[in-house]
């Protein structure tokens, strides 16, 4: 029988978070090559302690991706009990856009082949699909999307839409991703 993994004392958790929670703001600004003294300093911790939970740099981004990506899964369900079903899609959408617009630098990190990213890309998908999927199955019900689209189709197409323009940001994104996601309305 396998072991469970220790649990972290409070204190420490608190300090992951912290962590997180800095290098996601950090890489935002500076890249994911950013000064580990810039992630600290904001996290309120020392270098040590950095290195501590995440001892190579690519532990740390993986990290920082993987906990984006349950909180843009995890807001599906949460927007789906508040909104319309054609409204939830859209909040989503804008969310997802989020996330994806502002990780500039994290491609290249991606593909640069260090095994901390391997499992990356399935969980993304095994994260993100079903729950697109079930907001797209939704508005569709509701006949506010066409059907002819599947929740991997948008994942790319979003994807594609964020890359980055010389001289736009998050903004022109999420109007670019809005004129796609008026494209999805149902053909007359």
């Amino acid at each position: 029988m396998p072991e469970e993994p220790r649990r972290r004392r409070a204190d420490a958790q608190r300090n992951v978070d912290a962590l997180l929670e800095a290098a996601k703001s950090v890489f935002a600004t500076s890249g994911v090559d950013a000064p580990a003294k810039e992630i600290t300093d904001l996290a309120g911790v020392g270098v040590g302690t950095l290195y501590r939970h995440f001892p190579q740099r690519a532990e740390l981004v993986a990290a920082v991706l993987q906990r984006e990506i349950d909180v843009v899964a995890q807001a599906g369900p949460a927007l789906s009990a508040e909104h319309e079903p054609g409204e939830a899609l859209r909040r989503w959408l804008r969310r997802y856009t989020e996330f994806v617009g502002t990780k500039r630098g994290f491609a290249a990190a991606l593909h640069s082949g260090d095994p901390a990213f391997d499992a990356l890309p399935g969980y993304f998908m095994e994260r993100m699909e079903p729950v697109l999927a079930a907001l797209l199955d939704a508005a569709a019900a509701a006949g506010e999307v066409r059907t002819d689209v599947s929740a991997k189709d948008l994942l790319h197409a979003v994807a594609l839409l964020c890359q980055p323009v010389r001289g736009e940001d998050l903004e022109y994104n999420q109007r670019m991703v809005a004129v796609l996601a008026d494209g999805l309305s149902p053909r007359a």
